[in-house]
């Protein structure tokens, strides 16, 4: 999950269906689509979530398209610079 994590949210590229969910911040498709490990790990992904994940990549359906769209972080910020 680490690497997918890393993708996502350095360059806003989708990882997988429960990956997706869980940005998404919809908690019964993420543990519908999750595996045994990310089952037993969803107190952990909610505070880290809540806690460090940055702003705007998460909370939603439409952040997570929106993040996708601005390439993540890297994105984020290479828009800013150029402004």
């Amino acid at each position: 999950m680490r690497d997918g994590v890393e993708r996502y949210v350095l360059h806003g590229i989708p990882g997988g269906s429960f990956m997706t969910e869980l940005f998404a911040n919809r908690l019964v498709q993420a543990f519908g689509r999750a595996d045994e490990e990310n089952t037993d790990a969803m107190r952990e992904w909610a505070s880290w979530l809540y806690n460090d994940a940055p702003g705007g990549c998460w909370g939603s359906p439409m952040a997570v398209s929106e993040w996708v769209a601005a390439g993540g972080l890297m994105g984020r910020d290479a828009k800013e610079e150029a402004e």
